[in-house]
């Protein structure tokens, strides 16, 4: 991962290696804090709500600076 990588997108990076980019590591974050918040973090394994949440976070992040 490159330092342009990490400030582009937050990352979550599994021990084994495996790594998640954006909204993927929001909802890696919210599955790993368990009760409501992993039922939230498992709708990312919806196709369709997996596009409209990846889309989502490209726009909030490329307004990062707005925020």
């Amino acid at each position: 991962m490159t330092r342009e990588d990490a400030g582009r997108a937050v990352w979550v990076v599994e021990p084994g290696g495996r790594r998640f980019e954006g909204a993927g590591a929001i909802s890696r974050t919210l599955r790993e804090l368990g009760g409501v918040w992993a039922v939230l973090g498992s709708f990312y394994f919806v196709p369709p709500l997996r596009w409209l949440e990846d889309a989502y976070y490209k726009r909030v992040s490329r307004r990062r600076a707005w925020f």
